[in-house]
Order: structure tokens, then sequence, then C-alpha cells
């Protein structure tokens, strides 16, 4: 057998897998809905009839926001290992884990997103509006 018959052979292997698991996605339901999906795909300019790409672009959303998610998490469970390294002499009852922004913009930064946010926290809801809105 010549090594274009064995490329050729390879590439309907290939296409046997790639259709198969397009078919899969016909019976699996993706945690993020088809219509949010395809309204963001919209919004972006691509417009599908078919199902299958679009569950298809679900399920690779559904999976970076888990990797997303399981970074931060990470980060999280780093800084508070820290802090509790800091006050040894404390005993830490409270084993819950808090998100902070910090540990998110960590973890995305590592994905290439930037995430900017404001470095002051407002001490009541009506901090930051003006007179006439916070009359209201």
């Amino acid at each position: 057998m010549n090594q274009r018959q064995q490329l050729e052979e390879n590439r309907h292997d290939d296409d046997a897998v790639l259709s198969s698991f397009l078919a899969s996605l016909m019976d699996y339901t993706p945690t993020i809905p088809d219509e949010l999906a395809e309204h963001y795909l919209a919004k972006s300019g691509f417009q599908c009839p078919d199902v299958r790409l679009v569950r298809l672009v679900a399920v690779a959303t559904q999976k970076f926001i888990a990797d997303v998610a399981t970074d931060a998490l990470q980060h999280c469970k780093a800084r508070q290992a820290a802090v509790v390294k800091d006050k040894r002499d404390k005993l830490q009852k409270d084993k819950r884990l808090t998100l902070a922004m910090e540990d998110l913009s960590k973890a995305l930064q590592e994905y290439g997103v930037n995430v900017k946010h404001q470095e002051y926290f407002a001490d009541s809801p009506s901090a930051g509006l003006d007179a006439a809105t916070r009359d209201e």
C-alpha cells in the first residue's frame, strides 16, 4: 500500500468519526440552550441553519466556561491557602470558598481575556449616583 492510499484511508476514517460525532450532537442537549448560542452567533455575523454546528459551538463554549471556572477555583484555593498561612494561630472553621473577581480575572487572563474591573466598592447602593437620581 502506498502512502497516497494510506492518506485517503485516514481521511475516510476521520470523515467517519466526524460524521458520527455530528450525528451524536443531535441527541445531546448542551447546558447552553440552542437559542442562546444562535443569538450570539447571529450577533457576531454567523448564521447557519444546521443545528449540529450551533450545538458544537455551545459545547465548545460550555467547555471553555468549565475550564475558566476550574482555573478560577484553583486560584481561589491558592489565595485562601495563603491567607490561612498568614493567620496560623486562628482556627479556620469556615471552609467555604469565596470566588473573588481577582480569581476570575487571573483565570481569564490565562486564556487571553483581559477583564478590567473597578478598584473601589460602594458603601451604599446609591453611591456614585448624582443627587437627582439618588432622591428618586
